[in-house]
């Protein structure tokens, strides 16, 4: 059985793009696969290096993963700082990553141009840390978004450069998993790109947020003016909106309201309180098994115990023999 690995940053709740976009697919994916699916706090450090509330972010994403339908039965869930043994391989491979392969990261290039005032070691070797992430647990299926591609190339770059640097045939390449042919895009509500919660929580739905948060953001979202001519293309904004209207609401809701917008009649107050209630619909199950999950400390911290046990078992059999490959042997 092949090993996937995800992970997602503590840096705030889940929202509708970390669950249409991800979770729905890992909750298939942990019937067919050996999975571990990780909270990465210690990624966060790197551009909130002295967060606020950081257990209770952790907390958040846990309960959601598991409201989502993960199963700690079938999968491993973990709190990636549970595992020490990912920043002792993350010690090792920064030995054999270069400054001039970091630097050339798209992503850090992103980061420095965002936070020019914080561009630390953490956000340098960043992708040192995601490959590490998974080559501790010898995955080779990782769910990436187009962003991440790179990053997951650098992975099979260290992990090929320790097997030529010791002579082994130990680490696997990894490549990016999309379980789905059907690729399902979650924009925001702000009117241009998809849902992040680096655009703001007005951008975003979150899976926690009341029924009420939830019509509030809807008809808050940005759209224009309307349609002054029949079938007139839509701008970014409007489309974004009947994208998300695709994912929550039945075809001929989506069909009607498209009919209206080609025919230049339609009112969006009409079509946002539709999308709202479809939305509060599609996502009530999640809603109530958070509100419920998040009112059971002993099973939380069951979860996260049996998952911190699974994963530093598999970490720790990699380490032991990483540190053989390298050469790292008591003299005792």
């Amino acid at each position: 059985m092949e090993t996937v690995v995800s992970g997602i940053r503590s840096t705030g709740k889940l929202h509708l793009g970390n669950y249409y976009g991800a979770l729905k697919n890992f909750v298939k994916m942990q019937d067919e696969y050996n999975c571990f699916f990780f909270i990465a706090d210690l990624h966060s450090l790197t551009t909130h290096p002295t967060p606020h509330g950081l257990k209770e972010t952790v907390r958040n994403v846990v309960v959601e993963y598991l409201a989502a339908g993960l199963d700690p039965e079938k999968s491993t869930i973990y709190v990636q700082s549970d595992v020490p043994e990912v920043a002792e391989l993350y010690l090792y491979m920064n030995m054999n990553a270069y400054l001039g392969e970091l630097e050339r990261s798209t992503a850090f290039k992103d980061k420095v141009r965002a936070s020019p005032n914080n561009v630390n070691a953490g956000l340098l070797t960043y992708p040192v840390l995601m490959a590490c992430d998974i080559l501790i647990h010898h995955g080779t299926k990782v769910p990436v978004g187009k962003d991440q591609e790179q990053h997951l190339e650098m992975t099979r770059t260290f992990g090929n450069r320790f097997n030529r640097l010791y002579e082994v045939d130990y680490f696997k390449e990894s490549f990016a998993f999309t379980y789905s042919d059907k690729l399902i895009k979650i924009p925001g509500l702000s009117g241009q790109g998809k849902m992040g919660k680096s655009n703001g929580d007005a951008d975003c739905i979150y899976l926690s947020d009341t029924e009420e948060a939830v019509r509030k953001k809807i008809m808050r979202a940005v759209t224009d003016a309307g349609p002054t001519q029949e079938n007139q293309e839509k701008p970014e904004a409007v489309q974004n909106l009947f994208d998300l209207m695709n994912v929550v609401s039945t075809p001929d809701t989506v069909q009607h309201f498209d009919n209206l917008y080609n025919k230049a009649e339609i009112r969006y107050g009409d079509f946002k309180k539709q999308l709202a209630e479809d939305m509060i619909i599609a996502t009530s199950d999640v809603r109530a098994r958070i509100n419920e999950i998040n009112q059971d400390d002993a099973y939380i911290a069951k979860v996260l115990k049996l998952g911190a046990e699974k994963a530093q078992a598999s970490a720790q059999k990699t380490m032991k023999e990483v540190r053989e490959i390298i050469g790292l042997k008591k003299l005792y």
